[in-house]
């Protein structure tokens, strides 16, 4: 055998004229290459970032009450899949998709003096990281790419926290520096958010330590240490929606050389199917109709409120819009594109203002769930119809490629100006500097309607296939008349709360930044009711497993009408957590299951407050959300 082998290998070198020494060279192998040019790494490494979109669908958006599912496991519950790996696949993106990937790319873009490029491995490195910190908390920082080892120690959040910062000025310090590279197409046509603009990339950077540094903000030294270089920061990051990071996706839906190459959100991968929908409390902020709950945990049901179809008596405050929407600028047309509507199922009216106004919307009733409390009717798909997804290469009626971004050539947006000008806007509220803040506020709000309107994809006319119930015309006009109008410039310096700033941002989030806006739910610790610095069991939550949250009325509630599931005493809200999770909410997603809990529990067991093998360390709180440093036990 092993001479007909050598014989007919023998045969192929002579026939091709090669020399055995070549043919054997297995470091040169085109099929196996050992090196490639660092530009190749780029493409890749950008696309990866639809694994933040596998996360943020199976476990943060349930998790944060801005969608529901029919799942019955996992995060929507605040409780971890045990032996799982949901919610994970970022931790594998940043370790194993990207990992040595963007390392070599970076050390040899630094050989050829490719500065741009080192200077985009360095952002992307530092945006990556970021995520990793706020969603898993600790994690092996500096041992990770020694190939020596088998098990890694973990590294603090804060260490991790500093590395970012680090990293994203590199990439600031190579972006400025002048690079004679003639790139051609290796930038352009390889990196699928700027195109190789070395300006915007480090307007990127710019923005990495602003979010970093907002997760601090509750921090009780935020502003004597954070606060300043978070403002230098933003100064120099994502000005206006010509700055969002968004990750361009082919598309193609059938016709594309790969599933994978269409949104994991479009209609065509199938992912959101009959199990995701957008949430009650969601609903509620965007439709101004967040409920009054009365003494005995109910809502209090009062006849349909003037020009609304809500059933329930509303707070008296409402903080994006509220139910006067025939007034003009009391309309928040962001509605019409990020909520999803059953109304105009034919697309009649998409270029009517009046009839775009008269949507209704509705959303699961708690976390777990598609029924709807105020008129028991089933929550819509997020494509727009009530029954099960029909793509676009079936018949009519179906629900095309999608919309907005739930579409299957949707971008996958990292961050956008919107954010850094609320984080900007937290900031100098923090700081006591109430006119800046509400500058910033405006400004991130006016980001936000122009932000919602580009991945905007209207239907067609009386034809029921698909796309968003509103044109950008329509939309763009409602959006200058809100900007206008009460919630915006005509709220006034005075009536500014951080509730405003909060409330807006995590809209502008909507669903595209669930790991953010569960950022500042946790950095604000879901507004439970305790004494001290932070919540514990017996202070915030008991044996009983249910959370004392802060009633709407309380002025220091950040987050109004929001409520944890478990939420003592609040209609569809007062579901006891899973025992394991000893009463308290999540704090954390546990590491990847198929890595750490099968070759590196030693580490895992040395975490703390909580270890990592402990059945409620997904509770353990993270030091971003401690006012000082976490405490031993």
């Amino acid at each position: 055998m092993k001479k007909y082998i050598y014989i007919s290998l023998l045969s192929l070198l002579m026939f091709f004229n090669i020399g055995c020494k070549d043919y054997l060279d297995v470091n040169n192998n085109v099929d196996a290459p050992d090196y490639v040019e660092d530009y190749l790494y780029l493409s890749g490494v950008i696309q990866t970032y639809q694994d933040i979109t596998f996360d943020l669908t199976y476990a943060i958006l349930p998790m944060i009450s801005m969608w529901s599912t029919t799942n019955t496991y996992g995060y929507a519950s605040h409780f971890y899949p045990k032996s799982s790996d949901t919610g994970a696949l970022i931790w594998r993106t940043v370790y194993w998709n990207q990992g040595m990937n963007i390392e070599n790319m970076i050390n040899e873009a630094k050989e050829a003096e490719h500065w741009t490029l080192v200077g985009i491995g360095y952002a992307i490195k530092a945006y990556s990281w970021d995520v990793l910190a706020k969603v898993y908390a600790d994690a092996p920082l500096k041992q990770v790419f020694d190939e020596e080892r088998t098990q890694f120690d973990y590294d603090s959040q804060a260490d991790i926290y500093e590395a970012v910062r680090e990293w994203a000025n590199e990439a600031i310090k190579y972006l400025e520096m002048e690079d004679k590279t003639s790139y051609g197409t290796k930038l352009t046509g390889n990196d699928w958010i700027y195109k190789g603009d070395a300006a915007k990339w480090k307007k990127f950077a710019y923005g990495v330590i602003v979010r970093n540094l907002a997760s601090l903000s509750n921090k009780t030294d935020f502003t004597s240490k954070y606060a300043d270089e978070l403002i230098a920061a933003a100064g120099k990051a994502l000005a206006t929606s010509d700055d969002d990071a968004m990750v361009e996706v082919a598309g193609g839906s059938d016709k594309a050389l790969y599933s994978a190459y269409n949104n994991f959100w479009g209609t065509y991968r199938g992912n959101l199917g009959v199990t995701y929908f957008q949430n009650d409390y969601l609903v509620q902020l965007m439709t101004g109709t967040i409920p009054k709950y009365g003494l005995d945990g109910k809502r209090v049901k009062q006849d349909p409120v003037p020009n609304s179809y809500y059933p329930y008596e509303l707070l008296e405050q409402q903080f994006i819009t509220d139910t006067l929407v025939k007034v003009t600028g009391h309309y928040d047309p962001r509605v019409a594109v990020k909520l999803s509507t059953a109304s105009d199922p034919k697309y009649e009216y998409i270029d009517n203002a009046d009839s775009v106004k008269a949507h209704q919307y509705y959303g699961g009733q708690n976390n777990t769930t598609r029924t709807n409390p105020a008129a028991k009717v089933t929550t819509p798909q997020l494509y727009g119809r009530t029954v099960a997804v029909k793509n676009s290469i079936q018949t009519l009626p179906n629900d095309g490629i999608g919309r907005w971004l739930f579409r299957d050539n949707a971008p996958y947006v990292l961050m956008t100006a919107a954010e850094i000008k609320f984080c900007l806007a937290e900031a100098y509220w923090k700081k006591g500097d109430k006119a800046n803040a509400y500058k910033a506020f405006k400004d991130a709000v006016r980001n936000d309607l122009d932000f919602t309107v580009k991945p905007l994809y209207p239907g067609t006319k009386g034809t029921e296939g698909g796309g968003d119930k509103v044109t950008a015309a329509v939309y763009q006009n409602l959006s200058d008349e809100y900007y206008a109008g009460p919630y915006v410039e005509g709220l006034g310096e005075s009536n500014l709360t951080l509730s405003h700033i909060m409330l807006q941002k995590y809209v502008a989030l909507y669903p595209w930044g669930g790991i953010e806006a569960w950022t500042d739910l946790r950095k604000y610790h879901y507004d439970i009711v305790y004494t001290g610095d932070y919540p514990s069991k017996g202070n915030g939550w008991d044996d009983t497993r249910l959370i004392n949250t802060k009633r709407d009325e309380n002025a220091t509630k950040v987050f109004k009408g929001f409520f944890l599931g478990a939420s003592k005493d609040i209609e569809f809200r007062n579901t006891a957590f899973n025992i394991d999770n000893d009463g308290a909410p999540c704090y954390r997603i546990r590491p990847r299951y198929n890595s750490e809990y099968m070759w590196n529990l030693e580490s895992l067991e040395k975490l703390k407050p909580i270890s990592g093998t402990a059945p409620n360390y997904q509770c353990s709180i993270p030091w971003f959300a401690y006012p000082g440093e976490v405490p031993n036990n």
